[in-house]
């Protein structure tokens, strides 16, 4: 590097310099982010690094300024530059992350990604930054301050051969690299550097391992940019959406982890579904629901990897489950368990939103939809891909026959509500798909199993929704036995195949689910009592799963319209939190797989019925 340096002397105009870029609120929609299928960072639009956890998905963060600017930790490299146009977009095809300042006088960009050769189980994070100018002359400014354990401690900045070092008590070691002289301040360094025009300046985050590979900045990222291209050319979608396709699922890409197989959830905790409210969940988790779904989009374009890893990893969940059949709806990334919910009170939460909470007790809830998914998941993957062992296939026969008896229990649903379990249509819907696919599976693969009870049972269960879920004076499927409410899971009905898509019940019930709970295509789950203080907003999911109901009755150019207002709502680089709030603004855990992987199915067959159509349409 060639450069022009300059420390700061004076550190009380420095400190001042990093407690001003600390406070800037950032808006969870403007954010990218950059992962190595061990953890994820997401990195704002004015160059900061607000959130990670490090080292894995599950860890406590290191980053946390997206929650507490002033308490959080960040990392923030930007040029100094008045009224700068900035844009933010990703690498065709990869998720290595370019955020560009462009002025009247001068203009650099700042590539971020993290290092990632191949889907190796071994090896450790790196979290590489650089930037370059590319017109004129900028002034740099760069503030690392890391804060430990959920930013609950502040660790002193060692400089050590060239490098800083911030040692933890366990003997874990968190390292920079950066070919700039660093200043050492409250536990976190910054820089101050003159670039000119051709120059740039690469730090480099990682565990100070010296034994990992040594390659170039530039080979790492040539090497990244690489393995994300060759991982999405595998796609075989070739559709009219086909860039918010590629940018879900590497998005999904980006949530599995290389170690274990597992999927989790979301990237983040405590990020409210309202403005300020106080449902703030940890879903730095693997959900039986959320991973089986995931699965199942990742195969519809093609990707087989991730489903046989996922089966792998959920087929030891199956083969451990207790005596009677029984799994937890949610597990943590190696399989272990989730931690109990704790709130950090120290922390100021986004936008004031508090509790800040980590770990989740709805790992404790009974859930009995999860069987419907993970079997559907076991299904397609045997259907597509690798036959079933016989050890994992004793473990699904526990599952299939745990339902067999639970079906009828009242449970917490699909959307883990805290209050007294319910009799749940989506639940009972569930089962019915789990035993279905369980027969399904064994009839394809001549596999052992108590037919003629499976058979008995799956009937009773399709019985049951008809006579019980279904309400005569409102003219549609209900969330709940004998009652008269709307829930939006009820769009899964005709997806999973037990209702016709044009059968005249549920085209009743998917007008009153549009006219009840959607505004212009954003869904919201409920409108019920749930058991919990405050509001959510509307469930990004809902919405997609919305456009491929309407597009499965028939009526694709109002699936269309949905569908296409709903892409809309997507943040600059095509991400998605788990809601959407009053103003469609993202609201909620970032990125979140559940949204990602129901834009995909519906834009699979939004894509098949358009192309359909048109073909019957054209005649010579």
């Amino acid at each position: 590097m060639d450069a022009n340096s300059g420390l700061i002397g004076d550190k009380v105009a420095a400190k001042r310099s990093q407690e001003d870029a600390a406070v800037v609120p950032r808006a969870i929609e403007n954010h990218g982010v950059i992962g190595d299928l061990a953890t994820i960072a997401l990195v704002a639009t004015d160059g900061t690094i607000d959130f990670l956890c490090w080292p894995d998905f599950d860890s406590p963060t290191i980053f946390a300024a997206l929650l507490d600017p002033e308490r959080g930790g960040m990392f923030r490299i930007a040029p100094e530059l008045a009224d700068a146009h900035v844009t933010q977009q990703y690498l065709p095809d990869t998720n290595v992350l370019l955020t560009r300042w462009m002025g009247d006088k001068a203009s650099g960009e700042l590539t971020d990604f993290m290092y990632v050769k191949n889907s190796r189980s071994d090896g450790s994070s790196m979290v590489v930054r650089r930037f370059r100018v590319t017109r004129g002359s900028l002034k740099l400014r760069m503030s690392c301050a890391p804060r430990f354990e959920y930013a609950r401690r502040q660790l002193p900045a060692k400089m050590e051969e060239g490098a800083v070092i911030w040692r933890q008590a366990n003997g874990e070691v968190l390292r920079l690299l950066a070919g700039v002289p660093l200043v050492e301040i409250d536990g976190g360094v910054i820089a101050e550097i003159t670039l000119q025009a051709g120059e740039g300046v690469d730090f480099i985050l990682d565990d100070g391992d010296d034994n990992a590979e040594e390659a170039t900045t530039e080979e790492m990222e040539d090497q990244t940019v690489a393995f994300w291209q060759n991982w999405a050319r595998q796609s075989t979608y070739r559709g009219r959406w086909r860039e918010m396709v590629n940018r879900s699922a590497l998005a999904l890409k980006l949530m599995t982890s290389r170690k274990h197989g597992s999927i989790v959830a979301a990237a983040t905790f405590g990020l409210p579904e309202t403005p300020g409210g106080s449902r703030n969940w940890d879903y730095r988790a693997t959900w039986i629901r959320d991973a089986s779904f995931t699965v199942y989009a990742l195969m519809r374009l093609g990707y087989r990897d991730e489903a046989m890893a996922f089966n792998d990893w959920i087929g030891q969940r199956a083969s451990a489950c207790d005596a009677g059949g029984g799994l937890k709806i949610m597990y943590a990334i190696d399989g272990g368990e989730v931690p109990n919910e704790a709130s950090l009170e120290h922390l100021h939460g986004y936008g004031g939103a508090t509790p800040v909470r980590v770990g989740n007790n709805a790992a404790e809830q009974f859930q009995l939809d999860i069987y419907g998914e993970l079997l559907d998941s076991i299904h397609l993957s045997n259907k597509y891909g690798h036959a079933i062992s016989h050890d994992h296939w004793e473990g699904v026969r526990k599952v299939v026959e745990f339902v067999c008896d639970h079906w009828e229990d009242p449970d917490a649903g699909i959307w883990e509500m805290r209050r007294e379990p319910q009799e749940f249509l989506h639940s009972r819907l569930m089962c019915w798909v789990a035993v279905d696919r369980g027969i399904r599976l064994a009839t394809k693969r001549s596999l052992a199993a108590p037919f003629s009870k499976w058979h008995d049972v799956r009937n009773d269960i399709y019985e049951d929704i008809w006579k019980n879920f279904w309400n005569e004076e409102k003219g549609h499927f209900v969330q709940t036995k004998g009652g008269d409410t709307l829930d939006a899971s009820l769009l899964l009905m005709p997806l999973v195949r037990f209702v016709s898509a044009t059968d005249p019940r549920w085209l009743s019930t998917l007008t009153a689910i549009g006219d009840q709970l959607a505004d212009d295509g954003v869904v919201h789950r409920y409108r019920s009592n749930d058991g919990l203080d405050g509001e959510e907003g509307a469930f990004s999911a809902c919405s997609f799963w919305y456009a491929e109901c309407l597009a499965r009755a028939g009526d694709t150019k109002k699936a269309r319209r949905v569908f296409e207002s709903v892409l809309n709502y997507a943040n600059h680089l095509g991400l998605y939190a788990e809601e959407f709030d009053t103003k469609a603004q993202l609201a909620g855990n970032f990125p979140q797989a559940f949204t990602h992987l129901a834009l995909i199915s519906a834009a699979f067959y939004l894509d098949r019925e358009l192309d359909d159509r048109n073909s019957q349409e054209w005649r010579p």
